[in-house]
């Protein structure tokens, strides 16, 4: 009887201690957690600098996901990435990381809402259509979603949309339609696109972008570089800069854009721009070196023949050569085309258009991976020419089914209507963006002439013969990339949008993604490196092997019960029959 007392007395002292020990762990896990990431991509394993602003954050962030309530599947399972991400976030930012999913509208009346909607589209979301039953039995009503978030910051805030950068079909419509590839591209970018958009309202100085003209560019007010302004306004602080009149360009820019010029730069305004690399500047070019607009083929055809700019030898010492060939591509944009006539009146069909090709990624750049077409129009092919201390590195580039056509060159819109020769179409990956990186050397290191030394020496400035530190530069054989087609119903579209089609491409986000990577948001940028592997099924598999997975799902769990059921019953047989 003693012994049995003491047995249970032995037992009841672990249990303050196994209580004690519970107590300890759980305390310990609430303060001080980690999580291991098994994927090969490490998907959930947030950047470094996503990291550090989520850990220096002074006040709360508010973020309001507008996907909830009965959604379509693929948009739920961007909403239940979306979830996933910022719990993640609430693990570096804490308390000071709030969210909070919702549908908008939801439960006023049509007028509310209507006004909800337009506040939304305002301020950059885009409405998606979906198709839902009502109730059972009674039919479907097309309802209105924006997959998107608002974070607010200290009385400011940023719209979010979670589908920019893939390609939107029917924008003006709102009937998107999106592959499953897209939205694997999409759950891929959330990271970054959070991230960015908490850095713009947490940070306290906002670099300050130039937007030079004075050679022919298209000035600020004119509508197809409506959106160039929008977009910069919106990220930087944006000022302008005229190369031709300025004695020399602040090198307190974090970058300068030029945007199609059509004079020729004088020698003066070549030196301007390379001592303002040569200081640590980042330039972004973005140039037309043919003339051929797509308004001149009115009259059937127009002739394409090359604008002589007077840049050939200062892009050449910095790594690249724009060339005068035109690019033709089978992964194209459409345009109308009149086809024929019926009653007196002309017939227009929509055909492909290999002279508005729809760019693809060249590298796994963080400024292009992850992102879907730019469109283009009469693009010009770009070489890299060997220049000691650059690195190249292609951002854009043909599909693999392309050609370059050399120029003077006569473009005829008839050449739709006939089959076009499938041997043209026999080089791939064709360059036409390429960025530019390391120590470049002065173009003018010897040969920059006493005026313009001593222009320097009035404004004590001293002439380089080698940048500083390591520059950027990105040359794009294509302007019209940024110039942004003009609706004479809606006004200036946004850019890469087809005004016939109404489907917008990336170019906005190419534009942005350039400008903030020379703009020193490099870490940011960063998580745009992230990939998203598809792990999908089968599809040939899972319909010839059908039935065998059905009846393994259905009869091994039941040979599995049987078997483990006379297993123990043999057991207790064989030792309650010893007894």
């Amino acid at each position: 009887m003693k012994s049995s007392i003491n047995k249970i007395a032995g037992r009841k002292g672990w249990l303050p201690l196994t209580i004690l020990l519970l107590v300890l762990i759980n305390w310990t896990g609430s303060k001080f957690h980690t999580r291991i990431d098994f994927t090969n991509e490490r998907r959930f394993t947030l950047s470094s600098s996503t990291e550090s602003i989520l850990k220096n954050l002074d006040s709360t962030v508010d973020i309001t996901v507008l996907l909830a309530g009965d959604i379509k599947s693929e948009f739920k399972k961007l909403s239940n990435s979306t979830r996933e991400l910022l719990e993640n976030f609430k693990n570096y930012g804490g308390n000071k990381i709030q969210y909070k999913f919702e549908l908008p509208g939801e439960g006023l009346d049509d007028s509310l809402k209507a006004n909800v909607f337009d506040s939304l589209i305002g301020m950059g979301l885009r409405p998606t259509n979906q198709q839902v039953q009502v109730k059972e039995g009674e039919g479907k009503t097309q309802r209105q979603i924006f997959p998107g978030a608002i974070i607010q910051y200290g009385g400011k805030s940023i719209a979010v949309d979670l589908l920019q950068g893939q390609v939107q079909k029917n924008v003006f419509n709102s009937d998107n339609i999106l592959d499953k590839q897209s939205l694997n591209s999409a759950e891929a970018l959330l990271e970054y696109k959070f991230a960015n958009a908490i850095q713009k309202l947490t940070q306290k100085e906002v670099p300050v972008v130039a937007y030079a003209y004075g050679n022919g560019e298209p000035p600020y007010g004119f509508l197809p570089v409506h959106d160039v302004f929008e977009t910069l306004g919106k990220n930087f602080i944006v000022d302008t800069v005229n190369v031709r009149s300025q004695p020399f360009i602040n090198p307190e820019y974090a970058a300068i854009v030029i945007v199609k010029p059509t004079a020729k730069f004088t020698d003066d305004d070549k030196f301007k721009l390379d001592q303002y690399v040569m200081n640590g500047g980042r330039i972004l070019f973005f140039m037309d070196v043919l003339y051929a607009e797509r308004d001149s083929l009115q009259n059937g055809e127009l002739i394409a023949y090359s604008r002589d700019l007077n840049l050939n030898d200062l892009l050449f010492r910095y790594g690249a050569r724009i060339t005068t060939d035109v690019l033709a591509d089978k992964h194209s944009d459409k345009i109308p085309v009149e086809v024929g006539a019926v009653g007196g009146r002309s017939q227009k069909q929509l055909l492909p258009w290999p002279y508005a090709p729809l760019l693809q990624p060249g590298s796994d750049n963080v400024i292009v991976k992850n992102q879907a077409d730019v469109l283009g129009q009469f693009a010009n092919a770009i070489d890299t020419v060997d220049a000691p201390g650059i690195t190249k590195t292609i951002l854009l580039s043909s599909s693999e089914s392309a050609y370059t056509l050399p120029t003077p060159a006569r473009i005829e819109l008839n050449s739709l209507q006939t089959i076009e020769d499938i041997t043209k179409f026999n080089r791939k990956n064709i360059p036409v963006a390429v960025l530019l990186e390391g120590k470049f050397t002065s173009l003018y290191a010897n040969r920059a002439s006493q005026e313009q030394l001593d222009t320097l020496k009035t404004y004590n400035l001293t002439f380089q013969r080698e940048s500083i530190n390591p520059g950027k530069v990105i040359v794009v054989g294509d302007a019209d990339i940024v110039l942004n087609q003009v609706s004479e119903l809606i006004g200036p579209l946004p850019m890469g949008t087809n005004k016939y089609t109404n489907i917008q491409y990336a170019n906005k986000d190419f534009f942005l993604n350039c400008t903030e990577y020379l703009a020193d948001k490099k870490n940011i940028l960063d998580a745009r490196a992230k990939d998203y592997t598809l792990r999908l099924l089968d599809v040939q598999k899972t319909a010839t092997q059908r039935s065998l997975w059905q009846m393994i799902n259905i009869v091994v769990p039941i040979l599995l019960v049987c078997f483990f059921a006379f297993g123990y019953q043999w057991w207790r047989k064989r030792k309650y029959t010893k007894l």
